[in-house]
Protein backbone atom coordinates (compact mmCIF):
# COMPACT_ATOMS: atom_id res chain seq x y z
CA UNK A 1 0.00 0.00 0.00
CA UNK A 2 2.74 2.27 0.54
CA UNK A 3 3.83 1.98 -2.72
CA UNK A 4 1.20 2.64 -4.25
CA UNK A 5 1.19 6.06 -2.56
CA UNK A 6 4.90 6.54 -3.04
CA UNK A 7 4.11 6.19 -6.75
CA UNK A 8 1.20 8.70 -6.68
CA UNK A 9 2.93 11.08 -5.22
CA UNK A 10 6.18 10.56 -8.04
CA UNK A 11 3.77 11.41 -10.61
CA UNK A 12 1.42 13.84 -9.35
CA UNK A 13 5.70 15.71 -8.92
CA UNK A 14 6.44 14.85 -12.50
CA UNK A 15 3.12 16.52 -13.49
CA UNK A 16 3.57 19.37 -11.57
CA UNK A 17 7.20 19.64 -13.11
CA UNK A 18 6.56 19.41 -16.45
CA UNK A 19 4.16 22.44 -16.21
CA UNK A 20 7.30 24.25 -15.70
CA UNK A 21 8.96 22.81 -18.67
CA UNK A 22 10.72 25.07 -21.43
CA UNK A 23 8.89 26.29 -24.44
CA UNK A 24 7.08 25.02 -27.56
CA UNK A 25 9.04 23.77 -30.50
CA UNK A 26 9.96 27.06 -32.69
CA UNK A 27 8.65 25.25 -35.47
CA UNK A 28 5.08 24.78 -34.35
CA UNK A 29 4.99 28.38 -32.94
CA UNK A 30 7.35 31.10 -34.18
CA UNK A 31 6.35 33.74 -31.96
CA UNK A 32 7.39 31.87 -28.09
CA UNK A 33 5.92 30.67 -25.92
CA UNK A 34 4.97 33.86 -23.92
CA UNK A 35 6.98 36.71 -26.09
CA UNK A 36 9.68 37.32 -23.15
CA UNK A 37 13.38 36.20 -23.61
CA UNK A 38 14.27 33.28 -20.99
CA UNK A 39 17.22 34.48 -18.72
CA UNK A 40 18.99 32.90 -15.63
CA UNK A 41 16.33 32.06 -13.38
CA UNK A 42 15.12 30.28 -16.16
CA UNK A 43 17.91 28.75 -17.30
CA UNK A 44 18.62 27.66 -13.88
CA UNK A 45 15.01 26.19 -13.38
CA UNK A 46 15.10 24.21 -16.87
CA UNK A 47 18.39 22.70 -15.84
CA UNK A 48 16.91 21.21 -12.27
CA UNK A 49 13.81 19.94 -14.26
CA UNK A 50 16.06 18.71 -17.11
CA UNK A 51 15.27 14.77 -16.59
CA UNK A 52 11.69 15.30 -16.15
CA UNK A 53 11.09 17.62 -19.74
CA UNK A 54 14.23 15.15 -21.07
CA UNK A 55 11.50 12.10 -20.51
CA UNK A 56 8.20 13.98 -21.62
CA UNK A 57 9.72 15.43 -24.61
CA UNK A 58 10.90 12.12 -26.05
CA UNK A 59 6.89 11.48 -26.26
CA UNK A 60 5.71 14.99 -27.07
CA UNK A 61 6.24 17.55 -29.76
CA UNK A 62 5.22 20.38 -27.26
CA UNK A 63 7.85 19.76 -24.83
CA UNK A 64 11.68 21.24 -25.34
CA UNK A 65 14.02 20.23 -23.15
CA UNK A 66 15.90 23.89 -23.87
CA UNK A 67 14.69 27.36 -24.54
CA UNK A 68 15.38 28.42 -27.78
CA UNK A 69 14.29 32.00 -26.85
CA UNK A 70 16.90 32.82 -24.39
CA UNK A 71 19.03 35.57 -23.44
CA UNK A 72 22.29 33.76 -24.88
CA UNK A 73 25.53 32.96 -21.98
CA UNK A 74 23.38 33.83 -19.13
CA UNK A 75 20.55 31.38 -18.94
CA UNK A 76 22.89 28.87 -20.76
CA UNK A 77 25.20 29.46 -17.39
CA UNK A 78 22.13 28.87 -15.68
CA UNK A 79 21.37 25.83 -17.74
CA UNK A 80 24.34 23.91 -16.47
CA UNK A 81 24.14 25.14 -12.97
CA UNK A 82 20.69 24.00 -13.06
CA UNK A 83 21.70 20.75 -14.32
CA UNK A 84 24.97 20.40 -11.90
CA UNK A 85 22.41 20.57 -8.71
CA UNK A 86 20.08 18.28 -9.96
CA UNK A 87 22.65 15.71 -11.43
CA UNK A 88 25.09 16.20 -8.61
CA UNK A 89 27.81 17.98 -10.27
CA UNK A 90 28.88 19.44 -6.95
CA UNK A 91 32.48 17.75 -7.52
CA UNK A 92 32.14 15.12 -4.12
CA UNK A 93 33.47 12.48 -5.78
CA UNK A 94 37.06 14.53 -6.63
CA UNK A 95 38.28 14.45 -2.71
CA UNK A 96 40.37 12.13 -1.26
CA UNK A 97 38.89 8.88 0.63
CA UNK A 98 40.26 8.50 4.25
CA UNK A 99 41.85 5.09 4.87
Amino acid sequence: MRRKGFLAIVVLMVLLLAACAAGVNPEVDLAGDDGEIAGFWTGLWHGIILPFTFIISLFSDNVNVYEVFNSGGWYDFGFVMGAGVFLGGSGSGARRRRR
